[in-house]
């Protein structure tokens, strides 16, 4: 980018277009529709940030990355320059990468904080922006309160007080800390082949050049660049791998794996079990570092209880928190946790960042496959403490009924759900029931959408389906 951090260019839009009422930090930071995604309104995420770090007295560079997206770059500068103009200097990343490359990045430089400018595995049309605090891992709503109640337009200081930006390689530092932070950078995955699915987005040239490096033969898909992702979510879902599955299951590779948009959660497939249910990915990779390392895992209130039933076969404990990786990365502080993850596909290990990493995760299951294949693990897993289904359904609710029908919930709660007596309630989050037969049943408000999400796990997907449409029962008439 260019050195011209004008007090125009930071004001020229002003008037009503600095409007922060379309600003709001959900479950990860602030996402919208381009048309409310504005530039005006990132360069008041900017000054709000350089408001926080004035505050905190904290001159450190601020590290700005960005996504695959074709306006993240345009955005990213946009943060540069606000930051820029307030004083701040700038570790901008030469081209689009990883958010945890970025998280890293923050602690390995011992930098003030991280910008990122990504919508993860939204579709194109969207586009948002996370801060990352010092310590690499995600801001908790102390911190992104303060951020909201500081948003306002720029104000640029003297021109002789601005900062600087270095553009810079964030990758290369960071895969070289991953290999090594695994032991892989010997080719310990030689003999293994990897199908890796992009889905165009900042995965491709960092997780292949990272399973390369460490010695497997990597079959591309989706490396190319592609802002649209081909059209489709860049969601690394079951219904969205099929090609990477196809590749996998008809043999030609060992393992398949791939990342979200911003490559900080995974999807993994192995050629008997096809795609692995992330529920049994955190099981799978818990039981493969509990063979070299110790620790407890900590998980969220919608992943399953297998976790728990893993940890207790190695004398291990189970800390169970709201949904969100943020609460996930402060219990992992608190327990000292060997590995944190959700249901979504998202995990941290203790070591190397308390925040979601897919590019390290992607290492971690191959590392796995090549000492035990998944899909025998799985199978042991299975033999020694049972099957799990989980699934979920969506009820409409707008974000103003959410906590009414939370209240409502906790006063109608019934003695028996889906002719199971209920056990313990759990409200971390909403509302986990826990029932006689050892199913559970979990209704709680979405972070990111308006909507109830109501969740279920037994031993057979047909519980799991009757469990859902009473846990339907329950909600839809509150909404």
């Amino acid at each position: 980018m260019d050195d011209e951090f004008a007090a125009d260019a930071l004001t020229a839009d002003g008037g009503t277009e600095y409007d922060a009422s379309a600003i709001a930090f959900g479950t990860d930071g602030w996402r919208d529709t381009l048309d409310e995604f504005t530039d005006a309104r990132v360069r008041m995420v900017g000054q709000a940030v350089a408001d926080y770090l004035d505050a905190e007295d904290d001159g450190r560079a601020v590290a700005v990355g960005y996504d695959a997206r074709d306006t993240s770059r345009g955005f990213a500068e946009e943060l540069a320059r606000t930051l820029c103009a307030n004083g701040h200097d700038v570790v901008l990343s030469e081209r689009d990468c990883p958010t945890p490359a970025v998280a890293w990045t923050v602690t390995d430089r011992d930098l003030a904080g991280a910008l990122m400018v990504t919508a993860s595995h939204n579709p194109p049309e969207y586009n948002g922006v996370k801060f990352v605090p010092a310590d690499g891992a995600p801001a908790l709503p102390a911190v992104t309160d303060r951020l909201e109640a500081n948003l306002r337009a720029p104000e640029p200081l003297p021109e002789a007080e601005w900062g600087s930006v270095d553009e810079t390689d964030l990758v290369g530092p960071y895969v070289d800390h991953l290999l090594g932070f695994l032991g892989l950078d010997d080719g310990g995955l030689a003999g293994l082949t990897v199908a890796y699915d992009a889905m165009h987005g900042s995965g491709r040239g960092v997780t292949d050049r990272a399973l390369e490096r460490a010695g497997a033969d990597v079959i591309e898909l989706r490396t190319d660049d592609d802002p649209t992702f081909g059209g489709t979510p860049p969601e690394p879902a079951a219904e969205r791998l099929d090609a990477l599955v196809s590749r996998v299951t008809d043999g030609d590779a060992d393992l398949g794996v791939a990342n979200d948009g911003d490559a900080d959660r995974i999807g993994v497939v192995a050629p008997e079990e096809g795609y692995v249910d992330a529920n049994l990915l955190f099981t799978v990779v818990y039981d493969h570092l509990l063979e070299s390392r110790s620790g407890g895992a900590v998980r969220t209130v919608s992943t399953t209880f297998l976790v728990d039933r893993v940890a207790e076969a190695h004398g291990e404990s189970v800390t169970e928190t709201a949904v969100g990786f943020k609460w996930v990365a402060e219990a992992m502080a608190e327990t000292d946790a060997l590995l944190g993850g959700e249901e979504s596909g998202g995990f941290g290990v203790r070591g190397h960042l308390r925040n979601k990493d897919g590019v390290l995760l992607a290492l971690l299951a191959a590392k796995a496959e090549a000492e035990e294949s998944v899909d025998n693990r799985l199978g042991r897993i299975r033999e020694d403490h049972g099957d799990i289904h989980q699934d979920r359904v969506s009820v409409d609710c707008p974000d103003d009924r959410k906590a009414a029908v939370v209240a409502e919930l906790g006063e109608t709660l019934p003695e028996q759900v889906a002719g199971v007596d209920v056990e313990q309630v759990n409200d971390v989050d909403g509302f986990k029931v826990l029932l006689a037969d050892g199913t559970w049943l979990l209704m709680r408000p979405s972070g990111t959408e308006p909507k109830m999400r109501v969740y279920a796990e037994a031993g057979d997907p047909a519980r799991v389906a009757a469990l859902l449409e009473a846990g339907r029962e329950l909600v839809e008439p509150l909404v």
